[in-house]
């Protein structure tokens, strides 16, 4: 993670980073407290990992999928930039950017899981949910990923028509502002969590300075 840039998304580990981290936690529940030479474990997982079979791999390779799908998730929101930008405040007229397939899934599936499992964390729900997604067949993943293309398609004419209003010229604030959809009533806690994390992010500015 870069230093000072806490909002970038942790990378995407590969399928055999997993199988290493398995081997760890396995050595660990058999050796609980003792130390592990770092050089000669990895030369035994390694060894371990060239005589798998692919379907032996398979486990690790959905891990790793599961993962990549979260790391570039989260890239699509994740704005490098903003920390030269954030000052400007925020367009409430600006199109929302929409959801993913996966996301629509996981906004679908959430509740169910919370129900079932109250017990679990944010990061466990996730993953859970992660899990489920990767399971779907490409059929079963269509619904979610169709609405998400139209989401997408509605955002791209939205935004055509957002700058094509004289964003530069007129500035925001000249053009009157949408009424919000009812359906958009339920993102109002989003949006003030964003704003929360933006002035959290200035503190940290100002520390640093």
């Amino acid at each position: 993670m870069a230093k000072g840039d806490p909002g970038k998304p942790k990378g995407k580990m590969s399928a055999y980073a997993y199988f290493v981290k398995t081997c760890r936690e396995e050595h660990n529940k058999k050796n609980p407290g003792v130390t592990v030479n770092f050089s000669e474990f990895s030369k035994k997982c390694s060894e371990r990992w060239k005589t798998m079979s692919p379907k032996e791999k398979t486990k690790f390779d959905d891990m790793a999928k599961q993962d990549k799908a979260r790391y570039d998730q989260e890239m699509m929101t994740y704005n490098p930039g903003k920390k030269t930008s954030r000052k400007q405040k925020k367009d409430p007229n600006a199109p929302r950017r929409p959801p993913s397939g996966f996301f629509l899934f996981c906004s679908e599936k959430r509740p169910s899981i919370k129900a079932q499992y109250p017990n679990l964390g944010i990061g466990d729900v996730a993953k859970r949910l992660g899990e489920m997604w990767n399971n779907l067949s490409d059929s079963e993943k269509e619904p979610f990923q169709s609405k998400a293309t139209k989401l997408k398609d509605k955002y791209q004419k939205d935004m055509a028509d957002y700058k094509g209003k004289g964003k530069g010229s007129g500035g925001a604030s000249s053009a009157k502002p949408k009424p919000k959809p009812a359906a958009a009533a339920d993102d109002d806690d989003d949006e003030d969590e964003d704003d929360e994390e933006e002035e959290d992010e200035d503190d940290d500015d100002d520390e640093d300075d």
